[in-house]
């Protein structure tokens, strides 16, 4: 996956018209792509930063029906997500695997009561059952989870759901989708929409971000998958146009795994404001999260509320035997989840339905809006039906349900940090092979080698020291400090590979760590 390669592959731009424009790169997007170019539609993505830079690499990294949703009644999510989930586990294994998550209950009556819809929740996902959940004696619970508070404690639900890596993900559904031959750009910013003489859209103009230069794309269909940003697209469309996203913020903190102690995942089915919470072991650390904070505005790197830092460090404190304090948070990320706004006025994001919509402009413009990571491939879906009901698109039938995403293996995992690469690890070792100064760490704190950043720049479109550690790698979530203190050697790795010089080198590190400083809690 080469940026220079798709480059040239843009061709004529006044004469080549694309089946499908995609304008987004993150999980959505990035699915719609896949589905596109896998039924055969000529199809070009535009994202105007790196590929899932925004929401979809900052997530509570599940792949879940989502408990809450079901006990708020919403059946039909929660059977989707779950069917949903299943494929997704059958499809990119080396990336999604089964979780065990315990939920600890200090009142009697609770165990029966989240028991009970546990065992709906099991029921919903049907022949795609990860298995049943159980209820579980006080030893049992201290046995798998000695960090758990133990006072008062009277036993547990064991449940299954799924746990992925989000970043890692986007970056293959983008390699999918460039195998079955759509062409996707990182930084390529769309600046506006063009319409013919009816104020039907027929294309976009973008701007190549790192050369200033500027094109216009035809296209039969445009499709907005911009997420939290979906309303400055429609706004190109119709000035004016009333809001479709209510973004909510959403938070979490890393920690050492010692505050966990555990392969299980912790479920707190009831926090003070009536949302849940998690603490999952990921990457040999402790995530711990999320809040649900909604907001006015939006960013592509949102920050942090105190409040929300102190109501996860409060909470996840209550339910452990060692509570967690400012000083022991490795790293803090936000992220906006892109909600499709409500027709009345609520300060309450729990109101807002976690459900997708396609919405088709008069001008022909599709945008798709809400959801969530778990049930992309359904929207994009969707998405594609849409384009295909509203363009001049020939009716191709999706089959993305069977469709191994790249890196399939079913071979047992390669050794961290080569474990999330499945089939491409035999490659990244080819690598080392042939250069074994490659082999080298990068920090004693974390697992990953040099060998990482050459293959996220020649294979994953890597272009900045932000794409290698916060998102092919996934240093800064883990460990911000580290992150930083690895930036100038990753940034040299890059500067050889790009063929940059040193001032380009140093300002990558300086910019680097300006977003960094977001992360670390002072």
């Amino acid at each position: 996956m080469n940026r220079l390669t798709f480059k040239q592959q843009l061709g004529n731009t006044a004469t080549v018209v694309w089946d499908i424009i995609v304008i987004g790169g993150g999980a959505t997007g990035l699915g719609i792509a896949m589905d596109a170019a896998q039924r055969g539609f000529h199809t070009l993505l535009l994202e105007q930063s790196d590929f899932a830079k925004g929401t979809s690499s900052r997530s509570t990294k599940l792949v879940h029906g989502g408990v809450r949703y079901l006990a708020q009644g919403d059946v039909g999510l929660v059977k989707e997500a779950l069917y949903e989930r299943g494929l997704l586990l059958a499809n990119a294994p080396h990336l999604a695997h089964d979780q065990e998550f315990i939920i600890p209950y200090y009142k009697w009556w609770q165990g029966p009561f989240y028991g009970i819809g546990l065992k709906l929740y099991d029921l919903l996902s049907g022949r795609l059952s990860l298995g049943p959940s159980r209820v579980i004696g006080r030893q049992k619970v201290i046995k798998a989870m000695p960090a758990i508070r133990r006072e008062g404690l009277k036993g547990g639900i064991v449940y299954h759901d799924g746990q992925f890596d989000d970043s890692r993900l986007a970056i293959n559904l983008a390699q999918t989708a460039t195998e079955k031959g759509a062409v996707l750009l990182n930084y390529f910013k769309v600046t506006s929409l063009r319409k013919n003489g009816n104020g039907k859209i027929n294309g976009v103009s973008a701007k190549d971000m790192e050369t200033e230069e500027t094109y216009d794309f035809q296209a039969k269909t445009v499709i907005n998958a911009t997420g939290v940003f979906a309303d400055e697209v429609l706004q190109m469309d119709e000035p004016g146009a009333r809001p479709t996203i209510r973004p909510s913020q959403g938070v979490h903190l890393v920690l050492d795994k010692s505050f966990l102690n555990s392969s299980s995942a912790l479920m707190i089915p009831k926090t003070a404001d009536g949302r849940v919470l998690f603490a999952l072991p990921w990457h040999g650390k402790v995530l711990v999260g999320t809040t649900d904070t909604p907001l006015n505005d939006h960013s592509l790197e949102p920050q942090a509320l105190e409040a929300e830092i102190n109501f996860i460090l409060q909470t996840a404190g209550s339910y452990l035997q060692k509570a967690p304090t400012r000083a022991d948070v490795l790293s803090v990320y936000a992220g906006l989840r892109p909600l499709a706004a409500p027709q009345k006025d609520t300060d309450s994001t729990k109101e807002i339905s976690r459900s997708h919509k396609v919405i088709t402009a008069t001008s022909g413009l599709i945008t798709i809006t809400g959801g969530k990571w778990t049930t992309f491939r359904k929207m994009a879906e969707d998405t594609v039906d849409t384009a295909i009901a509203t363009g001049e698109l020939a009716a191709v039938p999706c089959t993305t349900q069977g469709l191994h995403i790249h890196g399939y293996t079913t071979a047992a995992p390669a050794p961290a940090p080569l474990d999330v690469y499945g089939s491409d690890a035999e490659q990244i070792n080819a690598l080392i092979k042939a250069n074994p100064k490659l082999s080298k760490q990068l920090h004693p704190r974390l697992p990953y080698i040099e060998a990482q950043v050459v293959w996220a720049v020649q294979q994953e479109m890597a272009r900045t020291v932000d794409d290698v550690l916060s998102r092919r790698l996934r240093a800064l979530l883990l460990d911000a400090r580290a992150a930083v203190e690895m930036a100038p050697a990753v940034a040299a790795i890059l500067a050889a590979e790009l063929g940059k010089d040193k001032t380009w080198e140093d300002a990558q590190v300086k910019t680097f760590t300006a977003i960094a400083a977001h992360y670390l809690l002072q």
